[in-house]
């Protein structure tokens, strides 16, 4: 019998799971895409790259745009040969073309069990040299488009594996994996069956075995493995058409490999698919405003989502994740300069909070293949911090005398600072900016603060300066809503105060705001043409406060 995908409460808690513990049957955490960049250091210089040619062909006289040249075609037809006389398709793309699609559809009806079962070409800009008359090597610019060639290949280790490649010498290539290919690959060693639907799983027979799998990619280990399935493939399926075993070895080509780009993902399992709508929609209408998300992007479908009969294999009309969905999907997005924060369902019943980073240099801690352990312990940092951040939101409340203190003085080490008066609109506007801010990585500094706060007040704001922030910010560490980062100007937001700073502004945007409006209506409001389950909440929040302080003799 399965159990639910739940890798286990004792390994892993995420906060959604905890305030929806009746809804959500498990959770686990994988690392999704990974892209790896391979190159030879020593030929990427002009004098390395001439010591290379002269041990390959014992002399830098042949080092010109003609040779150069002759050697991007010898691999086009190398390449083009072994497909056709192995019966592996060559499929030439043009911009536009869905090369992930193409790829997923080859695979669906290859007979390949092990190495390459399909090659696409592309055109892609590449560094390519030029030679001069007196065999002066300089960097073509503008950078060209050259021929690549993605090689996917299934790998008994890893699954479905990409390595794209340019055609030009020093052939600089990248390979790209997916984590859930790895982890299917082996559960099935392991003998644990599963249900897996796309690029999620959604039922196994051993939660906690499927876990541990999961977690050997946060281990050191997985440096070696990520270097091993490298290394089986890019020499003996990809770099031998440019150049054979024995020149390669003659001439010591020997690529080096860093982390380019990361993707890290907690996949939340709901019991019925209605029911991860309505949590999810919710999620969206209290966090969108004071997040500030301007980038929500829905892909239309069917009103209803199906419960457990079988997706019809028909993609939407216009397509934004790599989905194929037939129901209304909604993708919650935020940018961070080279970092991506998303969450969207995946699947029929499973919510999926994910972090990307495109860029691994954005991360300040290296991009070497042995960092590969310490950049998704950041990335998963950072996923939670967003989870975090949402979850303070959708579940906000006051503490005790929380509204009676705030307006009163505190202290900040030595300095006295005032309270905070919500009834000011930029106490207000600095309250919204902070909730916006809060699932920046490594936080947020003064200055940044000051841009926000200047969008949200519009000409009114237009004054506020970083002199004005910094004090501000005094008053909210002094509310214990904020906190200063150690050794940094910068600053986060308290789990606390996230919560008391999104439950005072719903509750004056969403219910004292339409109660005095309501008092000086001379007749009632149509209301929303399309209300949500949570308009309706409000609405009733509303109706009957309105008539508690009828009752008292203060309403109108």
């Amino acid at each position: 019998m399965k159990e639910p995908v739940g890798v286990a409460s004792a390994i892993m808690t995420n906060p959604i799971s905890t305030l929806y513990p009746d809804l959500v049957r498990g959770s686990y955490d994988c690392v999704d895409r990974i892209v790896l960049n391979a190159y030879f250091r020593l030929a990427h210089s002009p004098g390395g790259f001439r010591y290379w040619w002269q041990r390959l062909t014992g002399s830098d006289e042949t080092l010109d745009n003609a040779h150069l040249m002759r050697m991007a075609g010898r691999f086009s037809r190398r390449v083009r040969g072994w497909a056709q006389a192995h019966q592996i398709p060559v499929i030439d793309c043009t911009v536009g073309d869905r090369k992930h699609e193409i790829a997923e559809e080859r695979l669906a009806r290859t007979k390949v069990t092990r190495g390459v079962f399909l090659i696409l070409v592309g055109r892609a800009q590449a560094p390519v040299w030029e030679a001069s008359p007196k065999h002066h090597l300089e960097r073509k610019k503008p950078m060209p488009y050259v021929n690549h060639y993605s090689f996917h290949l299934l790998d008994p280790d890893w699954g479905h594996v990409t390595i794209k490649i340019s055609g030009h010498p020093p052939f600089p290539a990248q390979v790209i994996l997916n984590g859930h290919e790895y982890v299917a690959c082996q559960a099935r060693k392991a003998g644990i069956t599963f249900t897996k639907e796309g690029n999620c799983f959604t039922e196994v027979s051993n939660a906690a075995g499927l876990a541990q799998l999961a977690d050997t990619l946060l281990q050191p280990g997985a440096i070696g493995q990520l270097g091993q399935v490298c290394d089986r493939w890019i020499y003996t399926a990809c770099l031998c058409f440019a150049l054979d075993l024995d020149e390669q070895k003659h001439s010591g080509f020997h690529y080096q490999y860093s982390i380019y780009q990361l993707e890290y993902s907690r996949n939340l399992i709901f019991e019925v698919g209605g029911q991860m709508d309505q949590v999810f929609q919710a999620l969206i209408d209290r966090s969108r405003a004071p997040l500030d998300l301007k980038r929500i992007q829905k892909i239309l479908g069917t009103r209803h989502r199906p419960r457990y009969r079988a997706r019809q294999k028909r993609s939407a009309e216009w397509e934004v994740a790599v989905e194929r969905p037939v129901y209304d999907l909604t993708i919650f997005k935020l940018h961070c300069g080279q970092l991506t924060l998303k969450c969207y369902t995946k699947g029929e019943r499973v919510l999926r909070i994910e972090a990307m980073v495109h860029n691994t240099q954005q991360l300040g801690c290296g991009r070497s293949l042995r960092k590969f352990p310490l950049l998704v312990s950041k990335l998963k940092a950072i996923l939670e911090r967003f989870q975090q951040a949402l979850s303070c939101m959708d579940q906000c409340f006051i503490a005790d005398q929380t509204l009676e203190q705030l307006p009163t003085p505190t202290r900040v080490g030595r300095s006295r600072v005032g309270g905070i008066d919500f009834n000011k609109p930029r106490m207000r506007w600095v309250a919204e900016a902070v909730l916006a801010l809060s699932p920046n990585p490594g936080g947020f500094s003064a200055t940044e603060l000051v841009c926000q706060v200047r969008n949200l007040g519009g000409p009114a704001a237009a004054d506020y300066c970083r002199h004005q922030a910094s004090y501000d910010l005094k008053k909210f560490r002094g509310k214990h809503m904020v906190r200063r980062l150690p050794r940094q100007q910068r600053y986060e937001p308290l789990p606390q105060g996230l919560r008391a700073l999104a439950a005072l502004l719903v509750l004056r945007d969403k219910v004292i705001q339409p109660l005095l409006a309501a008092a000086l209506q001379t007749r009632p409001s149509r209301g929303a043409q399309n209300p949500t389950q949570l308009d309706r909440h409000y609405e009733t929040l509303r109706v009957g406060m309105q008539g508690l302080l009828h009752e008292l003799g203060i309403a109108a």
